[in-house]
C-alpha cells in the first residue's frame, strides 16, 4: 500500500498539468478552481476540472441545473457510452495506447469551454432523475497521465464521471498526513456536485492505502459521514501492497529509486523502527480497518503470484476473511504479471473480468442513462 511524492508545507503534492492536448485555444475563468477543459475522448466529450491540488474531476457535459447530457457536437455519438457494451478488446482504438508510460495525447482533441455552461448542478433527491454514478479513481504512486488515461477512457466512455485522487509518498511515510488527506477527500465528496451519488471505487497499489485512509476517517467519525459506506456499490483493487513491512519498504524502493532499491528498503525499515509509534502503529490500525471495512459492496481483486510488493498468502487471507463476513469477492490472479500493469500484460482477461464484474453490479441508474 504505497507511493511517491514531493510535498509542499502541508505535505501535499503540487498540482500537475491537466491531461489535455497542447493545442489549447483559449482559457476560460472558473469560479470553482481554475479553468475547465473540454476533452474529446474516443467519441465523447468530457470536461476536466481541477478540484484541489491533487484531485481532478472528469465529467460529461450537461445542461445547467440538471443531470441530463447537454446537446452533443456533431462529432459525438450519442451511443458511445454504455455499460452493457463490452469492454474494448486490445484492438479497440482508445484515445491512449496500452503501454502505460507513453504519452496519451496524440489523438485527443481538446478545446476549452466556459465552465458556467458545463458544471453540473446535481439533484440527488429529484424524483425525475437518478444521481449519476461517480467513480473514485486512486492511481498508483507516480502514475503518468498517459498510463491512467486508458483506465479513465474505459469509464468515461461508459457514462461514469471520475474523481481522480492522487497520492504522494508522504501520505504513506507520515500516516497522519494520509489521514488528513483522507478527510480532505471526504470533504470533497460532500460537495453538492458529488453528494448523494452512487460510488464506484478503483484503486491501484498505494491508491488502496489512500482509500483505506478514507475508511479510517469514516470509522473514526461515523456521524460526519452517515450513509457514505452504503453509497459504494462496488470496489476494485488492482495490485494492493499486502504483507509485511518488508513488502512496504521494498515497494518504496522499487517505486521511487529502483536502481538503489536495497538501500531505500533498508533505510525505510530503519525509519519504521525509529518512528514506530508514528508509522507502524498507524499501519496496523489501517490494516484492521481494511479487514473490517465499513464498505461491504461486491469487490474485485487483481493480483499475481510473482509481485514482490504483495504476499499472495496474505492476500488470500484477506479475501477469505471478507468472504466470511459475507462480502461478495471476485478475483483474477495470474502466476506471472507486473505490479499495476495487469491491463498491459493480460488485456483480454483484465477487460473481460472488469466487464463481468460491473455487469453483476446491476447499476440501474447508470444503465438507464446510457
Amino acid at each position: 500500500m504505497l507511493q511517491e511524492g514531493h510535498k509542499d508545507h502541508q505535505g501535499h503534492q503540487p498540482p500537475e498539468p491537466l491531461p489535455v492536448h497542447p493545442a489549447i485555444i483559449q482559457k476560460a475563468s472558473n469560479s470553482h478552481s481554475g479553468p475547465d477543459m473540454s476533452v474529446i475522448v474516443g467519441e465523447g466529450r468530457f470536461i476536466v476540472q481541477r478540484v484541489t491540488r491533487s484531485i481532478t474531476y472528469y465529467y460529461t457535459s450537461r445542461t445547467p441545473g440538471g443531470d441530463t447530457p447537454a446537446p452533443s457536437p456533431p462529432t459525438i455519438s450519442p451511443t458511445s457510452s454504455h455499460l452493457d457494451a463490452p469492454f474494448p478488446s486490445p484492438s479497440y482504438s482508445l484515445s491512449t495506447p496500452l503501454l502505460p508510460d507513453l504519452p496519451s495525447h496524440h489523438d485527443v482533441s481538446s478545446v476549452l469551454t466556459h465552465s458556467t455552461l458545463d458544471v453540473p448542478t446535481l439533484s440527488p433527491s429529484s424524483p425525475s432523475s437518478s444521481p449519476r454514478p461517480l467513480l473514485l479513481l486512486f492511481p498508483w504512486l507516480g502514475a503518468r497521465l498517459g498510463a491512467m488515461a486508458k483506465y479513465r477512457d474505459l469509464y468515461l466512455e461508459r457514462g461514469l464521471d471520475i474523481l481522480s485522487v492522487e497520492s504522494t509518498v508522504w501520505h504513506f511515510l507520515w500516516p497522519r498526513w494520509g489521514l488528513e488527506y483522507g478527510a480532505e477527500v471526504l470533504e470533497v465528496l460532500g460537495d453538492p456536485r458529488f453528494k448523494g451519488r452512487p460510488l464506484l471505487v478503483h484503486t491501484f497499489s498505494i491508491g488502496g492505502y489512500t482509500f483505506t485512509q478514507l475508511l479510517s476517517q469514516m470509522v473514526r467519525e461515523p456521524h460526519k459521514y452517515p450513509g457514505l459506506a452504503q453509497r459504494v456499490v462496488g470496489h476494485v483493487y488492482d495490485s494492493m501492497v499486502v504483507g509485511s513491512l518488508e513488502h512496504m519498504a521494498k515497494g518504496l524502493g522499487l517505486t521511487l529509486f529502483p536502481h538503489i532499491e536495497p538501500l531505500v528498503r533498508y533505510t525505510a525499515l530503519l525509519y519504521f523502527w525509529l518512528l514506530k509509534s508514528q508509522t507502524v502503529y498507524y499501519y496496523d490500525k489501517s490494516i484492521q480497518v481494511f479487514y473490517n471495512s465499513p464498505v461491504t459492496a461486491p469487490a474485485l481483486f487483481f493480483f499475481c503470484e510473482n509481485d514482490a510488493l504483495c504476499d499472495p498468502v496474505a492476500m488470500e487471507a484477506v479475501l477469505d476473511f471478507w468472504r466470511k463476513r459475507g462480502v461478495a469477492v471476485e478475483t483474477r490472479k495470474w502466476k506471472e504479471s507486473v505490479h499495476a500493469a495487469h491491463l498491459r500484460c493480460h488485456p483480454e482477461e483484465y477487460l473481460s473480468t472488469l466487464e463481468t464484474f460491473f455487469h453483476s453490479l446491476n447499476i440501474a441508474p447508470l444503465r438507464a442513462k446510457m
